[in-house]
């Protein structure tokens, strides 16, 4: 319904992640950037630190989607395994990237390049740097993967940076309106509208307050005249049923 844009996927990659040690924002963040972009993120996945699974999930997304982003497991500790992983991916060595080499070695005092820091220029082999103006060490892109750090303000740094090259598409409009009924009184209603507006995503979503239950209706495309057609059918229809609504 919503049209032939570019598809994309994200990748967050960390046990911290799975354990609820920490809470993933960066999915979020990715989601609505795409969405200004006008590029359709339709799946996100949460893989371990275990190579197997960021090889098999990374593949299975790549075959899938137009583009896939990950996020986490390229520092320089043990367990940032993203790199070489994403090489076993594509069949592709890794190594000591020159450029982030160079990068990271400035960015430390003299004697402080340790080996775990150089960790952070391996970089699988006919990969393209990402610019990294939180940190420096950078993240990378090899055929329809951008691999980003898993820090927030590191990972929206990167993305700012890869911007300029994503493609465009129209971006998706939407309407939200609100009632204080449960979505059962309505469904049918909404049923019937979603069938006469087939070019548009129509979804419910039921929310609760202190006054009782309610629901919101969304009615979302990339043809904003045919979702603002699809927003005033929801209203006669609520209006009909004698069901006072609200747009937000």
């Amino acid at each position: 319904m919503l049209g032939d844009n570019k598809t994309a996927a994200v990748m967050v990659i960390g046990d911290e992640i799975l354990s609820g040690r920490t809470q993933d924002s960066n999915s979020h963040y990715i989601a609505r950037f795409l969405g200004s972009l006008g590029i359709d993120l339709k799946e996100v996945r949460v893989v371990s630190d275990d190579e197997a699974e960021i090889v098999a999930g990374l593949n299975a997304l790549r075959a899938r989607y137009d583009m896939v982003f990950t996020t986490g497991g390229i520092g320089p500790t043990h367990d940032d395994i993203t790199a070489d992983a994403v090489a076993k991916a594509f069949d592709v060595g890794i190594g000591y990237h020159p450029e982030a080499y160079a990068l990271l070695e400035a960015r430390y005092p003299l004697g402080e390049f340790n080996e775990m820091r150089k960790r952070m220029a391996r970089i699988p082999h006919g990969a393209a740097l990402i610019k990294n103006s939180a940190s420096v060490a950078p993240g990378f892109h090899i055929g329809n993967v951008f691999v980003m750090a898993g820090v927030p303000a590191v990972m929206r740094a990167m993305l700012e940076a890869i911007a300029p090259g994503l493609p465009r598409g129209v971006e998706v409009t939407s309407v939200t309106v609100s009632v204080d009924v449960p979505e059962g009184r309505i469904a049918a209603g909404l049923s019937d509208v979603q069938k006469a507006n087939a070019g548009v995503s129509i979804g419910s979503y039921p929310f609760y307050q202190e006054s009782g239950p309610g629901t919101q209706l969304v009615t979302r495309g990339r043809d904003a005249g045919a979702v603002e057609v699809a927003a005033l059918a929801i209203e006669a229809m609520l209006k009909e049923l004698g069901v006072a609504s609200t747009r937000l």
